[in-house]
């Protein structure tokens, strides 16, 4: 086994709770199928959101999928003039036998935008 670090991001219609902790699960869900991960894989997860997110913490949505002895941390996200608005990211660290190269990291909905270089991106309906 190999510590690997896996990236992800997801971005929001709008800021409610409910949706926030939708799109989070979604997004953790995806990085766990995508690369064969299970909870007890997961060493920690670093979570961060834009400024115009402030309905629920991130790492809330992981608890819910059964992290609570996973180390999480939610983080502010840099506030750069013209950056996409309400993104939540997501940075895990993971124990896998897979080769960095074979990593899928998971970029959803509008943030499937944001590395187009680093991702097999899927685009996931808003109804899903």
């Amino acid at each position: 086994m190999a510590v690997r670090a896996v990236r992800g991001a997801t971005q929001l219609e709008r800021d409610e709770r409910e949706h926030m902790l939708d799109r989070v699960a979604e997004l953790v869900r995806d990085v766990m199928s995508s690369n064969d991960l299970h909870v007890d894989d997961f060493i920690s997860v670093i979570f961060t959101a834009t400024s115009d997110l402030v309905s629920e913490f991130p790492a809330y949505a992981a608890r819910q999928l059964g992290f609570g002895e996973v180390p999480l941390l939610c983080a502010r996200e840099l506030e750069i003039d013209g950056s996409m608005p309400r993104v939540v990211r997501m940075l895990a660290h993971v124990d896998t036998d897979l080769p960095r190269a074979e990593l899928t990291h998971c970029y959803l909905h509008g943030a499937a935008a944001l590395r187009k270089d680093l991702t097999r991106t899927r685009e996931v309906p808003d109804d899903e």
